[in-house]
């Protein structure tokens, strides 16, 4: 059980829940093109048994019932993603209907049962087509992006709750082309420098588009890890500030400071695109609220080579499924500090938070006592957030379903619902029926 229900938060607090396209819908059904996804699974050693987003969890064919899920669990709002190559197969070009209507249903069927939808136009899907043409490398992304973000927004911009146009930067600029840890999976610090500043040049013309069909209560989602010096020393220090650089403050910064972090333009700034300089007013335009997605902390020591000069060690807390240590106490210090020096009063919403775990059906019930505790830990720190004066305006859990976590494959459960996998079968976990008698009206 929960400690906190909704009666412990402000007036008007908002809960949701939320998921994304590639990972929950079946992205082999419905006329759907192929994406860098389905390429970087195709290569071996990518993803964890070479699993895809193929089926997924049928949510393509099983919405309605998932929906159902979120009003029965008396939650407020819905956070999901369009995809890009449902909607538009090679990215640019024709359309495809049935992409349209399913996010045409999708939305009415949210506002049926009193749920307001908060859509996201992107999380990690790119057309095939398109990464063919360099993707994120390529700054003409932004124009394709925002043709995209008309064709979608044009048929259901007009009944969405929120808007954002990009999930975690950071994943797709630096995860995906420095690490190379997700599609398309380079390691390249030029790629890097250029996919991180086109996805924010994309993020700025979607945000313009959705003003200019009308569109209002827009914002941007970002990721963050609390980065901890591994020792005392200045070397461990510098290292973690440097994490803390490229990870949260490169980013934040673009959008509410129309500026990047000098320590970030010391590794990436050979490699920027030319001129630059000259889109940062299109990048940090005016927002309506700004999201931050929260799961972690890391401890980041020095080591040699290159720019950056660090790595991850292993820390002594608690730990996820997947090996993510437990630090509740970094969502508040986010929390205030963006607040407190970014954002100054625009609204914020934890847009992502959760834990992976081994969950098991067990006599037909899946007891996740752990993810109770995680959420209920995580919180209190939002609630105190709020007591602090900060504007957080609502917390959304990931995630509504267990679903394909990407280069991990099918493992992993994030889930306050148990998928299975073969079956399709939903069952509501411990953590579901928690947050159910928390939210009660």
């Amino acid at each position: 059980m929960l400690k906190l229900t909704r009666a412990d938060f402000p007036e008007g607090f908002l809960f949701g829940a939320a998921t994304s396209s590639y990972q929950i819908e079946g992205h082999a059904q419905g006329g759907a093109g192929r994406t860098h996804w389905d390429d970087f699974a195709d290569t071996p050693g990518n993803v964890a048994g070479a699993q895809n987003g193929a089926i997924a969890c049928d949510h393509l064919n099983r919405w309605e019932a998932d929906l159902d899920l979120l009003r029965d669990g008396n939650f407020d709002v819905y956070r999901f993603s369009t995809s890009w190559a449902r909607v538009m197969p090679e990215g640019r070009g024709a359309a495809n209907p049935e992409g349209l209507d399913f996010y045409d249903r999708l939305v009415d069927g949210l506002l049926d049962r009193g749920l307001k939808p908060a859509a996201t136009l992107y999380h990690w899907e790119l057309p095939s087509a398109l990464a063919d043409l360099g993707g994120w490398r390529n700054r003409d992304i932004a124009g394709w992006f925002a043709d995209f973000t008309h064709t979608i927004m044009s048929r259901i911009g007009d009944r969405l709750w929120s808007a954002a146009p990009i999930n975690e930067p950071w994943c797709v600029g630096f995860m995906s082309h420095f690490m190379g840890q997700h599609a398309p999976g380079l390691r390249d610090i030029r790629a890097t420098a250029r996919a991180m500043h086109h996805v924010l040049l994309a993020h700025g013309r979607a945000t313009e588009v959705m003003r200019d069909l009308g569109m209002s209560n827009l914002g941007a989602v970002c990721n963050f890890e609390y980065a901890v010096p591994a020792d005392a020393g200045p070397e461990a220090k510098k290292a973690a500030a440097t994490y803390d650089g490229y990870y949260n403050r490169f980013f934040l910064s673009g959008l509410m400071n129309r500026t990047y972090p000098d320590d970030v333009l010391e590794g990436l700034g050979p490699h920027m695109p030319a001129n630059w300089q000259d889109d940062m007013d299109l990048i940090g335009q005016r927002l309506d609220w700004l999201g931050l997605n929260y799961y972690t902390r890391k401890l980041i020591a020095a080591a040699p080579g290159p720019w950056p000069g660090l790595e991850e060690v292993p820390g002594p807390l608690p730990k996820t499924q997947v090996g993510w240590e437990i630090y509740p106490e970094g969502l508040y210090a986010f929390l205030k500090r963006v607040h407190d020096g970014y954002t100054r009063g625009l609204p914020l919403y934890v847009t992502e938070n959760g834990m992976a775990w081994d969950d098991r059906l067990v006599n037909g019930a899946v007891r996740d006592d752990r993810r109770v505790a995680y959420l209920d830990a995580h919180l209190a720190q939002v609630a105190r957030a709020a007591a602090d004066g900060v504007p957080v305006k609502g917390y959304f859990t990931w995630s509504l379903l267990d679903n394909y976590e990407w280069n991990v494959g099918y493992d992993p459960r994030f889930g306050i619902v148990h998928v299975d996998y073969a079956t399709q079968a939903r069952t509501p976990k411990s953590s579901y029926l928690a947050l159910q008698r928390a939210l009660a009206r």
